[in-house]
């Protein structure tokens, strides 16, 4: 039986090799010898339009570009920045409200205040949650925070979570419970999960725990708590020109 207050933690690629489609995810937690925060954010998409895309880094951001650009409708929900950093902080979302956190963050506001700007998705009839993550390395310490944005009766509710860095632990939320139609949302808490040490190793785990014909994008990144160089990894299933492709 679970103590009250603890939270039970799982392996991160065990809960994502369990879920069909998960759709977006976003992982942030401290690595086992406490000196790097580690970050990972995932893209599947089941329809040719949600798969037409890779990550790509661009002037210090990592965004989702499309592949073929005919096969593009609405950008508004597909193309997006995934990665930016602001002030100090690393965001990584699901859609357009990481300009808003950075725009917020830059200006003095928070990273709740950007979001109450926000709601989940307007793509009925699945109305995706809109999910949000800053990571903050300072003193030698992380500190985290997640957002969930989702349809509440077509009202939004705006859930906020924040979390000190423990080693060897992190938090994990994404979009959907499972493949279906309309697609279950995300619904709770972020799911509390293990920490590898090595990020090689945690890209290539990671990425073979998605479901291989829903995969379409991957990035990991560590941050040494020291203020070291950061090191980050990015993975696609369809090739983009000078961008790493699939393990």
């Amino acid at each position: 039986m679970q103590e009250f207050g603890v939270e039970q933690m799982e392996s991160l690629t065990t809960l994502l090799a369990s879920n069909p489609y998960p759709g977006r995810g976003a992982a942030v937690g401290l690595t086992p010898d406490g000196r790097n925060a580690a970050l990972s954010y995932f893209v599947l998409g089941r329809s040719e339009r949600s798969r037409n895309r890779a990550l790509v880094e661009e002037g210090g951001r990592i965004v989702t570009r499309a592949i073929d650009a005919r096969l593009v409708g609405d950008p508004s929900l597909i193309i997006y920045t995934a990665l930016a950093r602001a002030k100090g902080h690393t965001i990584l979302t699901n859609g357009a409200q990481t300009e808003t956190i950075a725009r917020s963050l830059e200006s003095g506001g928070t990273f709740e205040d950007a979001l109450r700007e926000w709601d989940f998705e307007p793509d009925a009839p699945h109305f995706t949650p809109r999910i949000s993550a800053l990571a903050t390395v300072s003193g030698g310490k992380l500190a985290y925070r997640f957002a969930l944005l989702r349809n509440r009766g077509g009202t939004t509710m705006r859930s906020f979570f924040e979390y000190e860095g423990i080693a060897g632990e992190g938090h994990f939320i994404h979009t959907y419970l499972g493949d279906g139609y309309p697609l279950p949302p995300f619904e709770g808490e972020p799911f509390s999960v293990s920490i590898m040490n090595d990020l090689e190793d945690c890209t290539r785990m990671l990425w073979s725990a998605l479901n291989p014909e829903n995969r379409v994008a991957l990035l990991t990144r560590f941050i040494p708590l020291d203020g070291g160089e950061e090191s980050t990894r990015v993975v696609n299933a369809r090739p983009w020109p000078d961008a790493p492709q699939a393990l």
